[in-house]
């Protein structure tokens, strides 16, 4: 843990020209997988396995451990929004809430029990919803007038297109239409689906027969990235307008992906997270995250 709490001094420096560096080193053996990037270029990344949350500066690629990492935390997929961390607590079931200026614990909300992988999360502005890979519902963590108590969080069974399977199911989410639509996807069918966050109706959006194998999701406007870590690719998909349909345009590849998970944007550059799944991981193994080459 002390490697964890030191600030990670080999970063790239952004060159005297102010070209951003291409890959953001993470501390060694800190097994990341959610990536949130501020409007101030400070980019967060959790620790799956101890919940510490690193953040450093796309512009330096330098940063520190934000959040140290607990007994009975994890840090899956991330948003910040209004100075505020949320955080998917994995298989512990809960939801944590930091400051993203301190690293404070704000609050913590007991999500699911029993079999659950709390994975990914949104805030629409009036809500923060999480997915859950194993239980066929989201989560909604109200905040309309601030962070609420545990009773105020609520449980939202998906319907309609979605059925669940083996595996790893709803992963990564996103908002549409001013938090009026969600779009999720649905990892072991590579199915993407919008819901009703009012009834949790679900729609799937249908992409012609294509599959889209996706972890983490970042829609921009009528473009959604999808992070398809297993084949290091992220999948590039046009949505129509209603968001009944797709078509998947474009899968990028990079040389530098170990598969990725999650994606973030710094205003028009994209980041993914290299979550290294294919090795063991070790105190000194390395990680980074990487610039999408759009090309």
């Amino acid at each position: 843990m002390t490697a964890l709490l030191a600030v990670y001094a080999a970063a790239p420096a952004a060159s005297a020209g102010g070209k951003l560096p291409s890959s953001l080193p993470l501390p060694g053996g800190f097994q990341p997988e959610g990536i949130a990037i501020d409007e101030h270029g400070n980019f967060y990344v959790g620790s799956i396995p101890t919940g510490a949350v690193y953040r450093g500066d796309v512009r330096t690629g330098k940063g520190e451990v934000l959040v140290p990492g607990a007994e009975g935390r994890s840090a899956i997929g991330l948003k910040v929004w209004h100075g505020m961390l949320f955080v998917a607590g994995g298989a512990t079931g809960r939801a944590f809430v930091y400051s993203a200026r301190s690293g404070m614990l704000l609050a913590s909300y007991e999500l699911a029990t029993g079999e659950t992988f709390v994975n990914d999360v949104v805030v629409t502005g009036r809500s923060a919803w999480f997915t859950d890979s194993f239980k066929q519902a989201l989560y909604q963590v109200p905040l309309a007038g601030g962070l609420p108590a545990q009773d105020e969080v609520t449980t939202l069974p998906l319907t309609g297109d979605i059925k669940f399977q083996d595996g790893f199911n709803t992963n990564g989410i996103e908002s549409a239409r001013g938090g009026r639509v969600l779009v999720i996807v649905q990892s072991n069918t590579g199915r993407l689906f919008t819901v009703d966050p009012t009834s949790g109706a679900t729609g799937e959006i249908d992409l012609g027969g294509e599959k889209v194998a996706g972890d983490g999701l970042l829609l921009r406007g009528r473009t959604l990235y999808a992070v398809e870590g297993s084949t290091n690719q992220v999948a590039k998909v046009e949505l129509r307008r209603d968001l009944t349909a797709g078509r998947v345009v474009e899968r990028i590849t990079d040389p530098d992906f170990d598969t990725p998970t999650t994606i973030a944007a710094f205003h028009e550059r994209l980041y993914v997270v290299n979550a290294r799944f294919s090795v063991t991981p070790a105190p000194d193994t390395g990680y980074s995250v990487e610039l999408v080459d759009r090309r």
